[in-house]
């Protein structure tokens, strides 16, 4: 299967850029889908956005830290109230959970109400490689992509209060929540950008079938 650029995109795509993200890799995927992304700290930039996208790699309270520090908290919580299509990625999705455990207790955007917690002591961690998505509730960002792996690489997990807001789940020693989504605002919690075509499609469907 072959993943074709996306003809006549308009729109404009904004990467959030909190200085705890590798983006040239999700870049290079919006590049081939035919998108030239804007990389922006700017709380103007980023709400004048059609679509956003929060990645993040490192840890969870360095990463609210950061967030807070730059203006973008409030920025990224209204993006979820005005329906603006988000897309958070790895780190970028426990983000939007309520609360972390990750060295310490750390309030989340509270965008998809859950908490965030390490696997229990003997799951080996970090999760790292190729693990399949099961789908549990419908999304469009799924569309047309069967029961497949994509790569994850983590240590703590989205636990979210409501199950209505799980998409998928993964098999990890322990059942966990791999995406997530409320309304407008979407999570998953591996790496699109390095899942090859699967990953491919799920970026191009949030760009393209997904709706609010």
């Amino acid at each position: 299967m072959i993943i074709s650029p996306i003809p006549n995109f308009i729109g404009k795509v904004v990467l959030i850029d909190y200085g705890m993200s590798n983006m040239l890799s999700l870049q290079n995927s919006l590049i081939y889908l035919g998108i030239n992304p804007i990389i922006s700290s700017d709380p103007a930039t980023i709400l004048s956005a059609d679509y956003v996208i929060l990645p993040g790699v490192g840890a969870f309270g360095k990463a609210i830290g950061n967030i807070q520090e730059i203006g973008l908290f409030n920025v990224i919580k209204e993006l979820h109230e005005r329906g603006t299509p988000l897309l958070g990625i790895c780190l970028g999705m426990q983000l939007l959970a309520s609360t972390s455990s990750e060295n310490g207790y750390h309030q989340g955007l509270s965008i998809i109400p859950g908490s965030v917690d390490h696997f229990p002591p003997e799951i080996t961690a970090p999760h790292v490689g190729w693990n399949t998505a099961l789908p549990f509730n419908q999304s469009q960002v799924f569309t047309g992509i069967p029961t497949t792996d994509f790569y994850f690489i983590h240590s703590y997990h989205f636990k979210p209060d409501e199950s209505s807001s799980i998409v998928t789940q993964t098999d990890y020693g322990e059942t966990f929540v791999s995406s997530v989504q409320l309304s407008n605002t979407v999570g998953v919690q591996f790496h699109p950008e390095k899942s090859h075509r699967a990953g491919l499609q799920l970026l191009k469907n949030f760009l393209v079938n997904y709706s609010c």
